[in-house]
């Protein structure tokens, strides 16, 4: 997250950051002025109708679409982490007398976020590996700077682009998250909680809205695809391959850290399973006795008895225990991230299918001619 360091002031002297978190407007502007000077730096070297073709589509994926989904994700995880925070708190899984540890992890990390020493670190990073980055396996012709693939027409766009635009774009994939610093406090997790994770189900909302930089990983992979297509230098079949890569990429980044809490989410698990078998126990031997023993012609009558609903409850909150989720994860998370990781893949099957042949038999089929 950028939001407080060097970067995000920035913005708010510029008046490109609006409210505490809406970044959106400086990650067009980073993406976008960065872009006019490389199309003008084209244009004066000659170079313009090159610079359109599809062989550099990276270029412009980079710049006006990666960098402010980049800002838009910040934009909006930015407020759901709040959120977050105040319903673990607000729901005591986070227990008073631990309040204090939370406020104390929250003010570290807003203070490391303040500090100029993490953005020029990651700079600093940013700029050596964009450097060493042609000796390393790369796809797409504009995904690293490789003085062997520069012509003297797009000599001066190229070097702005791959030098100064795909640093600033490196930069920017650098975050962090707090999470395994939450997983280590003392929280108080319910096995019985409807969301199927302890209590913990509100991180799933949180990683919704990771899509926008889903979608950036994506069209990246797509654009590289699309370069590497455009010129003849891979197959159509290599798409299948990259897509399975980036699906294990997403999982990695955005799935990864919620099994951070796996093992706590297991042993309380364990631990709910055994204290309410045993609650269990308790109650269905006084429920026979009650109701299955001797005739007591006292007894409350038999219809209407609340001691039959307890006991429907009990046997869910059971199952509600015995099916609780290891990770804070669901099938809708993980149908949003695969339908947004596949929307910027759709665009390649126009290689193996052109639009024109697709049209040509749509019409021949619907006219039988």
């Amino acid at each position: 997250m950028l939001l407080g360091g060097p970067l995000h002031r920035t913005g708010r002297r510029l008046g490109l950051v609006r409210g505490a978190t809406n970044t959106v407007a400086l990650g067009l502007a980073l993406g976008l002025i960065p872009w006019i000077v490389m199309l003008a730096l084209a244009l004066i070297g000659g170079a313009g109708h090159l610079l359109f073709s599809l062989s550099v589509i990276g270029a412009h994926a980079r710049l006006l679409l990666a960098i402010p989904l980049f800002f838009l994700c910040e934009s909006m995880l930015a407020p759901r982490f709040a959120v977050f925070v105040d319903t673990i708190v607000r729901s005591e899984v986070v227990p008073a007398h631990v309040r204090a540890a939370l406020d104390a992890e929250i003010t570290r990390i807003n203070r490391w976020t303040d500090y100029w020493l993490p953005d020029a670190a990651s700079l600093l990073a940013a700029v050596v590996f964009s450097l060493v980055a042609s000796q390393l396996f790369t796809s797409g012709t504009t995904a690293a700077y490789d003085p062997s693939r520069a012509t003297t027409e797009l000599m001066l766009a190229g070097q702005w682009y791959l030098i100064i635009c795909l640093t600033l774009f490196r930069f920017l994939g650098f975050w962090c998250f707090f999470l395994w610093r939450v997983s280590k406090l003392d929280l108080q997790l319910m096995p019985t909680h409807p969301d199927g994770a302890a209590g913990l189900g509100g991180l799933e909302v949180v990683h919704a809205h990771f899509t926008p930089l889903i979608l950036a990983i994506s069209v990246l992979q797509s654009a590289m695809l699309a370069e590497e297509l455009s010129i003849g230098t891979t197959s159509f079949e290599a798409v299948y391959p990259a897509f399975a890569l980036v699906l294990v990429v997403i999982a990695v980044l955005f799935l990864g850290p919620l099994f951070i809490f796996t093992s706590r989410l297991w042993a309380f698990r364990v631990k709910g399973l055994s204290d309410y078998m045993v609650f269990a126990s308790d109650y269905v031997n006084s429920f026979n006795k009650k109701w299955l023993g001797a005739a007591d012609p006292d007894r409350e009558p038999l219809l209407g008895t609340p001691d039959l609903q307890s006991l429907a409850d009990l046997g869910n909150s059971i199952s509600v225990v015995r099916n609780m989720r290891f990770v804070p994860i669901s099938q809708f998370l993980l149908k949003d991230y695969v339908l947004t990781a596949l929307l910027p893949f759709l665009p390649l099957l126009l290689f193996r299918y052109p639009i024109a042949d697709l049209a040509e038999k749509f019409f021949t089929r619907l006219t039988g001619l």
